[in-house]
């Protein structure tokens, strides 16, 4: 605000003999989410990328189960074998992962839904009817209904 509106305010404090306070939820707030929505396209590039990197080894993985399936037949070698096994494990294990970062991207997404969320300020003084709230401002209101004085 400039200088200007902060006299205006000023002098309407003392006129209504309350302290001025100067206030700025609305450009908190935005910034908080812009900032949310840039770490959102982060999270989006970034499980992107892991996604086709992890897809990417499991295809190479497959190629190599192949592979030395084709060399542990040709040679009966208990080690080629082994090795065989051992990439099944890892290729199964990259497949786990992929499953995991689906897991982690949603928590987060949902994490930073969460914060937008609580960063809503409702400013609610008064919930009713204008009759109920004249009748709590002025109790000796008649509005059509009888009221007993305790």
């Amino acid at each position: 605000m400039s200088d200007g509106n902060n006299m205006q305010f000023e002098k309407i404090s003392k006129v209504l003999d309350v302290e001025f306070e100067k206030h700025l939820p609305i450009q908190e707030e935005i910034k908080t989410i812009s900032t949310i929505e840039n770490t959102q396209e982060k999270i989006d590039t970034d499980y992107s990328k892991v996604r086709k990197n992890l897809y990417e080894l499991i295809d190479t993985g497959k190629d190599a189960v192949q592979s030395i399936l084709d060399v542990a037949k040709a040679g009966d070698s208990p080690r080629a074998y082994e090795v065989l096994s051992q990439l099944i494990k890892t290729v199964a294990d990259v497949n786990k992962d992929i499953l995991e970062i689906h897991e982690k991207a949603k928590k987060i997404k949902e994490d930073s839904y969460n914060l937008t969320q609580k960063n809503t300020t409702n400013n609610t003084i008064y919930v009713g009817s204008t009759s109920e709230l004249q009748d709590l401002i002025n109790p000796t209101r008649s509005s059509g209904k009888n009221i007993k004085k305790v």
